[in-house]
């Protein structure tokens, strides 16, 4: 058995489009849309979905997305996304022209809210009376 053998097909195509060292965390995300149990590319693009974003865990605990374990920031989820649904692909044999046109259907965050620029702290003015006129 050659290594090429070893691992199945789909995760050979996962090791050939993120084949640079830098690339490793999105052929692991590849793989597991290679992996996902569902049954349908519908259902694994579901699974995409739920491995990338972070969701709060606890019901109405937005807090609680913390304890998810999906890549971050919102770029790092991006990317993981469009790894798992490259692996989807594979695995229903979809087409490349198909697979690219797979957007995640998350709301955009809202714009941060901007703070008013604070006001340097004003210094106390020293009147002469303040000072001593002789040391002691």
């Amino acid at each position: 058995m050659i290594p090429q053998q070893w691992s199945p097909p789909c995760g050979n195509q996962c090791t050939q489009k993120y084949a640079a060292l830098m690339q490793i965390p999105w052929r692991v995300f590849c793989k597991k849309g290679c992996d996902a149990d569902g049954e349908s590319w519908e259902e694994c693009l579901d699974e995409c979905k739920e491995i990338c974003y972070k969701d709060p865990v606890l019901k109405d605990q937005q807090w609680s997305a913390y304890i998810d374990r999906s890549p971050g920031s919102d770029k790092y989820s991006e990317e993981c996304f469009f790894a798992c649904v490259s692996g989807c692909g594979y695995k229903f044999n979809t087409p490349p022209e198909e697979v690219n046109k797979v957007r995640p259907n998350r709301p955009p965050k809202p714009p941060p809210v901007s703070k008013k620029p604070a006001s340097p702290p004003v210094e106390p003015k020293q009147t002469t009376e303040d000072v001593p006129g002789t040391s002691a």
